[in-house]
């Protein structure tokens, strides 16, 4: 194929379709030019920012780390033709994604990691970046980390498999497994052209064809209602201690000004409680609607800038909890706490004495 260049309609050149010499122009390319990826074709305001290129897991680097504004994780793997049998690079690119969710259980780790390519790239922590590209306020930011870490932990991710050329068993495998399988897969063929100093794209997107929560955030996910949460405990014994926490979190949104700096919400998979709005400064309290989840009971995050206050109030022993060592330095699990051990009364008092730091 190739394309028409003319200027004010003369002087018209045939340009032929070139090729990318190498991967590592390609990853550049995509790293410097993340609009060239047509997530558009999926949700029309969506924008992808490149957090990190070759970031590193156990299966080896992920060519580019991406997010948008509502949290969702990209994998992106960039491979040029010549290489041998395009169906392995999907196994190649879910190999990475469950790396990626066993090597960052901890959301601090994977922060932190992610921190420092933001900080050598672009001289500016990871919440400035987030703040800056989608221009969102820190409560935005503070919302759009929390949608990552719950996808990070679920394993939630898009896959997106860049090419100068699709071969059509790849294409077909894609879309079957994103019409058979929980797995998001997205293929993009690109061409690419060069006249003198300009650099031309046309990208064509692939399995977006099934339509499947394509472009849903994990805070647009469908929010269990209080009983279908419980039921999610039926006849464990920790069922009653369950149904309590949801009364309680009833009472706070209804009762907003009797807990200053402390709110209470459900997501998709979690009950959640906070304490202060702000990122850095908040503590938050998640129980998993899996009961089996993250070793089950209330999982306490506190941030390095509150490490000090919510260490004070955790050792003033007002609720009992199983200590967990906090290796990041941003954002990271504490402690754990079974609700067998649970008194919704001192959790409330814990909840105000966090909320005062």
């Amino acid at each position: 194929m190739a394309i028409i260049i003319s200027k004010n309609g003369k002087n018209a050149v045939k340009i032929d379709k070139s090729n990318f010499k190498l991967e590592d122009h390609l990853q550049q390319y995509i790293y410097d030019n993340p609009e060239s990826i047509p997530l558009y074709e999926i949700k029309e305001d969506i924008r992808l920012l490149i957090l990190a290129r070759e970031f590193s897991t156990k299966s080896g680097p992920i060519d580019a780390l991406g997010i948008d504004k509502d949290g969702e994780i990209y994998l992106v793997e960039t491979k040029l033709y010549k290489n041998p049998d395009k169906r392995t690079v999907v196994a190649q690119v879910l190999d990475y994604g469950a790396s990626l969710w066993s090597n960052y259980r901890d959301f601090a780790d994977f922060i932190e990691q992610v921190g420092i390519h933001t900080n050598k790239d672009f001289n500016q922590t990871l919440g400035q970046r987030l703040g800056e590209f989608f221009g969102i306020s820190e409560d935005e930011t503070d919302t759009l980390l929390e949608n990552t870490r719950r996808n990070l932990s679920d394993g939630n991710f898009k896959f997106v498999v860049l090419m100068n050329h699709l071969h059509p068993q790849l294409k077909d495998l894609i879309i079957f497994l994103n019409n058979n399988s929980e797995f998001t897969v997205y293929a993009v063929e690109l061409e690419y052209y060069k006249h003198q100093d300009f650099e031309i794209l046309i990208p064509k997107l692939y399995g977006s064809e099934v339509k499947k929560d394509l472009g849903k955030s994990t805070s647009s996910r469908i929010v269990p209602a209080d009983e279908e949460f419980l039921n999610s405990y039926k006849d464990r014994p920790e069922m009653d201690k369950v149904r309590e926490l949801l009364e309680f979190k009833n009472e706070i949104k209804e009762n907003p000004e009797k807990f200053p700096n402390i709110l209470a919400s459900k997501s998709p998979k979690y009950l959640n409680f906070y304490t202060v709005t702000s990122f850095e400064d908040k503590v938050s309290i998640n129980l998993p609607m899996n009961p089996e989840a993250e070793g089950g009971g209330l999982q306490i995050w506190i941030t390095d800038k509150n490490k000090d206050g919510a260490n004070k109030v955790l050792n003033k022993k007002i609720i009992k909890y199983e200590r967990i060592p906090s290796k990041g330095k941003q954002y990271g699990k504490v402690a754990r706490v079974e609700l067998k051990d649970l008194s919704i009364s001192d959790f409330e008092r814990f909840l105000r004495e966090l909320a005062k730091i």
